[in-house]
């Protein structure tokens, strides 16, 4: 095997869409670092079979408010 062609794994932690935390070894970072995630399995519709639980930020409804009456 070649020396030094492989990448760094250490700790790093991992912030659930619902607050759950877990630490885990990746490449990502440095040693201590955080990842917060957006999608996860327990929000994601391709695991959960249902509808994306996320919250609407207000983009959608900026856009409906503003584009609403389109074409009326």
């Amino acid at each position: 095997m070649k020396k030094d062609i492989h990448p760094d794994y250490h700790m790093i932690t991992v912030t659930m869409t619902d607050g759950t935390v877990f630490q885990t070894r990746s490449t990502y970072g440095k040693e201590g670092d955080s990842i917060n995630l957006d999608i996860d399995p327990a929000s994601h519709p391709a695991w959960t079979g249902g509808p994306q639980k996320l919250q609407d930020k207000g983009r959608v409804s900026q856009f409906n408010k503003k584009f609403g009456n389109f074409g009326i």
